[in-house]
C-alpha cells in the first residue's frame, strides 16, 4: 500500500454516516467498518502482517516470507532450484549466444544432480505417481502429504524391495484416506492407479503392520455425504439417511456388512421417504457395489427398524 493511501486509512477516525468512533478493520474482507451502523467505510485494504525485525543475517532469512513452502510431496521437499528454459539472465536480458552451451550443459547437470542416487530416483516417480492418483481421484492437499509421508517410511524401512513401485503407493494413498477420514474403496484406488485390487489390500496390510498404522475401519457415514453428492441429492435426504444409519448402527445391524453398501442402502431408504427417489442401479453405480447387495441391505433395515417403504 502506498504511503498516502495509508495515511489516509489512519486518519478515518469516525463514520460519516453517524459519527460513530468504534470502526472495525476487517483484513479478512480488506474493509474497514462502522460497528454502530455496519456502514463499509473503506475497501480494498492491503494486510502489511507484522513488522519485522532483524538484527543480523540469519534472522533475516528466518523471517523472510519468500518462496514456496516446504512440501513432502517432491522427493526433495520443494527446497531444490531449477534453471528456466529461458535463455535470459536476472535482469531480463538475452544472454548471448557464446555463452548458451554453457547454460545448456548447466541446465543438463543440474536436472542430473536434483536425482542423485536410488532412493530419490525411486521417490521422484513414486511420488509424481501418488499426485497423478490423487489428482484423478480429487483428493485434498492433506491426504497427498500423508499418502506421501506413510510411502517415505516405506522407503526408509526398506518395505519397497520385492514390491512394484505403484502398488505401494496405491497402499499408501488407502492408507492416508483411512488416517484422513476422506474414505475411498480398493476398487477406486485400483482404477486410479493401474494396479490389482488384491496387490493393493495385500501391500496396504504389510505397510499397516510393520509401520504400526493404528487405522480403524470406514463407518457408513462416511460415505454418505460423497454418495448423496454425486447423486445430487438434498440436505434433508442426507441427513435421515445419518438418521437411519445411527439407529442401525445402535441395533447392530452394520457389523459385518460392507460400509459401502450399508451406506447406499440407507441413502436410497432416505431418498424414497424424502421423495427424491433414485433407482436402484443409479445408487449402485455410484457406490461401486451391486443392485443385488442394495436390494438386500435395505430390505434388512426397513424390516429391523420398521420403516415403511411405499415402492
Amino acid at each position: 500500500m502506498a504511503k498516502k493511501e495509508r495515511e489516509k486509512i489512519e486518519e478515518i477516525n469516525e463514520c460519516p454516516e453517524c459519527h460513530s468512533t468504534h470502526l472495525t478493520k476487517d483484513y479478512s474482507r480488506a474493509e474497514v467498518v462502522c460497528e454502530a451502523c455496519g456502514l463499509i467505510i473503506e475497501d480494498a485494504l492491503i494486510d502489511q502482517g507484522p513488522e519485522w525485525r532483524a538484527f543480523d543475517s540469519e534472522q533475516r532469512e528466518k523471517r523472510a516470507r519468500v518462496g514456496a513452502p516446504m512440501t513432502y510431496t517432491i522427493h526433495d521437499k520443494g527446497l531444490s532450484t531449477t534453471i528456466g528454459w529461458k535463455n535470459k539472465d536476472s535482469y531480463g536480458k538475452s544472454i548471448p549466444t557464446r555463452n548458451r552451451a554453457q547454460l545448456y550443459r548447466l541446465r543438463k547437470w543440474q536436472r542430473r544432480i536434483r536425482v542423485s542416487n536410488a532412493t530419490e530416483r525411486n521417490l521422484a516417480f513414486a511420488l509424481s505417481e501418488l499426485d497423478r492418483m490423487a489428482s484423478s481421484m480429487g483428493l485434498p492437499r492433506n491426504v497427498r502429504e500423508t499418502a506421501a509421508m506413510v510411502y517415505r517410511k516405506a522407503v526408509t524401512k526398506n518395505l519397497i524391495r520385492g514390491r512394484s513401485i505403484e502398488g505401494v503407493a496405491a497402499a499408501a494413498l488407502y492408507a492416508a484416506c483411512r488416517q484422513c477420514n476422506v474414505p475411498r474403496t480398493l476398487d477406486e484406488i485400483a482404477d486410479s492407479g493401474h494396479v490389482n485390487r488384491k496387490e493393493i489390500g495385500r501391500t496396504y496390510r504389510f505397510i499397516a503392520r510393520e509401520l504400526g498404522l493404528k487405522l480403524m475401519p470406514t463407518s457408513p457415514s462416511d460415505y454418505i455425504a460423497r454418495f448423496s453428492s454425486e447423486l445430487k441429492l438434498g440436505g434433508d435426504v442426507e441427513a435421515k439417511a445419518h438418521d437411519i444409519l445411527k439407529q442401525a448402527v445402535d441395533k447392530e445391524l452394520t457389523s459385518g456388512r460392507g460400509p459401502t453398501g450399508v451406506a447406499a442402502a440407507a441413502l436410497y431408504i432416505a431418498s424414497i421417504l424424502c421423495g427424491e427417489r433414485r433407482t436402484q442401479r443409479e445408487v449402485a453405480d455410484v457406490a461401486g457395489v451391486t443392485e443385488v447387495t442394495i436390494r438386500n441391505r435395505y430390505k434388512e433395515l426397513a424390516e429391523k427398524l420398521s420403516i415403511d417403504i411405499a415402492l
